[in-house]
């Protein structure tokens, strides 16, 4: 057996921990030697202490760790409630991460003092009428990955089979929101689809007889330098968007092998 001391160095835990362990009996030593006062351990108690820490690192506070320990939970079950962790955990990461990318987009912006090179021509074209399979939401621009997330794992092996188009998300503002806004987010079907499976709703969009559209490539959903290009465009060249009418953001991966996607922007317009 152990010292606490090679123990504490052992488990990486320090001995003030140890101490208070054994102290509300989550983890006590395996022998206290009357005369000296002094804690041994075994090794098999590294593994207990392990999952104390494993239980820890879940979020579990100190009391329901000892219930935990007493209720003998699992392997099986252990695993579940990491893999629930780990999900969160990246689900935290991918936020911050996407905030990253925004703000140093704006950096950019504010650096270029709103001059824009995107390689592509601000296009005016129209639009037919299109077959759009979707959910609604309310939210901000950084959930927008996290909606089609949600979206895609629900979507059932006989939706997939379908021939997909692009992801689409539809913007539409709030009234009394401070930076939320109503989405239709989804996909353009290429095929016929009679009804809406749940939880969908299918609808098709009418047609657009003048959108102004820029496509560019962009390792970003969130490309403000785009919008304040079209913007620049639409009033430079006497035209208006047209009320009532939802903005369009078409998602186009380049390859299943790059992280990057073909961005185009979609708004429709009327003249002054």
């Amino acid at each position: 057996m152990f010292k606490i001391s090679a123990f504490s160095r052992l488990s990486k835990v320090s001995l003030k921990t140890l101490r208070y362990y054994d102290q509300i009996g989550i983890l006590k030593p395996r022998k206290v030697d009357h005369d000296t006062g002094y804690r041994y351990y075994s090794a098999d108690q590294l593994l207990e202490l392990n999952r104390i820490l494993i239980y820890k690192e879940l979020g579990f506070t100190l009391p329901q760790i000892i219930q935990l320990l007493q209720e003998d939970i699992t392997l099986e079950n252990i695993q579940g409630m990491f893999k629930l962790k780990r999900s969160e955990i990246q689900q935290i990461i991918d936020t911050e991460q996407a905030k990253l990318v925004r703000i140093e987009e704006r950096m950019q912006l504010i650096e270029k003092e709103g001059q824009f090179e995107t390689g592509q021509e601000i296009r005016v074209k129209a639009e037919g009428a299109q077959s759009f399979l979707f959910q609604t939401a309310c939210g901000r621009e950084e959930d927008i990955p996290d909606l089609f997330r949600q979206f895609d794992e629900l979507l059932t092996k006989e939706i997939r089979q379908l021939t997909l188009g692009p992801q689409v998300v539809l913007w539409k503002e709030i009234d009394g929101k401070e930076d939320e806004f109503e989405f239709e987010v989804g996909y353009f079907l290429t095929c016929d689809l009679r009804s809406s499976p749940d939880p969908f709703q299918l609808r098709t969009l009418p047609p657009e007889p003048m959108m102004a559209t820029m496509a560019f490539h962009s390792n970003s959903k969130f490309d403000g330098a785009a919008c304040v290009h079209l913007a620049k465009w639409i009033e430079k060249n006497n035209y208006q968007i047209k009320e009532n009418e939802a903005g369009r953001e078409l998602y186009l991966p380049i390859s299943a092998e790059q992280d990057a996607q073909f961005i185009e922007i979609q708004i429709p317009i009327i003249h002054r």
